[in-house]
């Protein structure tokens, strides 16, 4: 009898535990959703501008680089700028989510979440 009652606490406390965990997800979506990332083409011949939930929040190419009239390299850095703004909004979101899985004692989610792409 005391063993099934030692069960259902344990199952309380797993699932008060996801609740948790539901919510502090929730809540760092958001927070990540609000940070800005920045990623470069060419120096800083085009820079994208782009919120954590990759969000383009700017692009801005240089004016020599206008001037060139070369189509082709303005593609190409354009490009190159929004794969490195992606990549750095992925690095900061497994960032976040390895903080919050430490906070949490979960071990082995920093591993979940690079193969889930991030990091």
């Amino acid at each position: 009898m005391f063993e099934g009652l030692k069960n259902l606490a344990g199952m309380a406390n797993m699932a008060r535990q996801a609740g948790d965990l539901q919510k502090k997800v929730a809540e760092l979506k958001e927070r990540i959703g609000r940070m800005e990332v920045e990623g470069y083409g060419g120096g800083d011949a085009v820079l994208v501008r782009m919120s954590g939930d990759f969000q383009v929040n700017s692009v801005q190419i240089h004016q020599w680089l206008v001037e060139a009239r070369n189509q082709a390299l303005l593609q190409q850095l354009t490009q190159d700028a929004f794969n490195a703004a992606m990549q750095r909004a992925r690095d900061l979101a497994a960032e976040e989510m390895a903080k919050l899985a430490e906070e949490m004692d979960m071990p082995g989610m920093k591993d979940a979440f690079s193969r889930l792409g991030f990091g």
